[in-house]
């Protein structure tokens, strides 16, 4: 995952309630004197790396419903900050994105194990994490596949490691990865998702939850920039995604040119109002990974 508040003006311009956006193309339309709700479709929430404070999160959730939660120290970090604050963000009315660390090649490569077998490792402290932080079961748990285009064979002997274990599990697995294109073959390309949606197939593996980072703003890609107002998590350029993180701090300059001016002066992403630094999500449920 790459790494207060707003008035209530702030907090819920152009939200049709909290945390969620309305279809415009399901808008409410007006039969005699009856009123038609307005069809909630897609849902905005946010992640960060540190968890910023009781206050801050109540504050904050007037403008998302759900939040990234993490069950093992996020990436580059010694400690986790979330441990013990499920109930307290349940209570504030969130919504959870469950995710776990994963490795880097370097750090399969150097490990003393086979890949296979540090993924079952990894997956087992996440599953002893989510149980101990009271997670319901059939939660899914995303794991953070940070490195972008088709797998290495250790990648995918680690990923595929971890995902079957949780699938073994109470749990059910889930994978953050890339939607954006990178070079594959000479003259094609090829996203991450893409390549572990090629392995499940032939390898005949579990379904794996799809969280899809694509944060490309035109003529790349179709991602809005830091906005609370984005559009559809269909529109991600990847088929089928449960969610898709669109917006991320910091931002890469190489895709997000276009909308640019909608990130803070230092390439961050801020909620409207705040000075806390997020990534910013759209999903169909406002409880993606089902841990309330």
């Amino acid at each position: 995952m790459r790494i207060a508040v707003a008035s209530l003006l702030l907090a819920v311009a152009g939200l049709g309630a909290c945390g969620k956006k309305a279809d415009p193309a399901a808008a409410g339309q007006i039969t005699g004197a009856k009123i038609d709700a307005p069809v909630i479709t897609d849902f905005v929430g946010f992640d960060r790396n540190d968890y910023p404070g009781d206050d801050a999160m109540a504050a904050l959730k007037a403008q998302f419903a759900y939040t990234g939660y993490w069950l093992t120290p996020p990436p580059g970090e010694k400690s986790n900050g979330w441990v013990g604050k499920r109930n307290v963000l349940k209570s504030q009315g969130y919504g959870f994105l469950v995710l776990a660390n994963g490795r880097f090649d370097k750090q399969i490569k150097a490990a003393k194990v086979s890949p296979d077998a540090l993924g079952k490792q990894d997956a087992a402290v996440a599953i002893a994490a989510a149980k101990a932080e009271g997670f319901p079961m059939k939660t899914i748990i995303f794991l953070d596949q940070e490195e972008g285009g088709r797998l290495l064979a250790e990648q995918a002997g680690y990923l595929f490691g971890w995902t079957e274990a949780v699938a073994a599990s109470d749990f059910r697995p889930g994978v953050y990865a890339s939607g954006q294109p990178a070079p594959d073959a000479p003259g094609k390309t090829i996203t991450t998702i893409q390549d572990i949606r090629e392995h499940i197939a032939k390898d005949h593996l579990h379904d794996i939850a799809i969280w899809v980072y694509q944060d490309a703003c035109a003529p790349a890609g179709s991602a809005p920039g830091c906005v609370v107002t984005p559009p559809s998590k269909d529109a991600s350029g990847t088929p089928e995604v449960m969610v898709w993180q669109y917006a991320q701090s910091p931002r890469r300059p190489e895709v997000t040119q276009s909308c640019a001016k909608t990130y803070g002066a230092d390439g961050n992403c801020y909620a409207p109002g705040s000075k806390l630094l997020i990534d910013m999500n759209v999903a169909g449920s406002a409880d993606p990974s089902g841990g309330r």
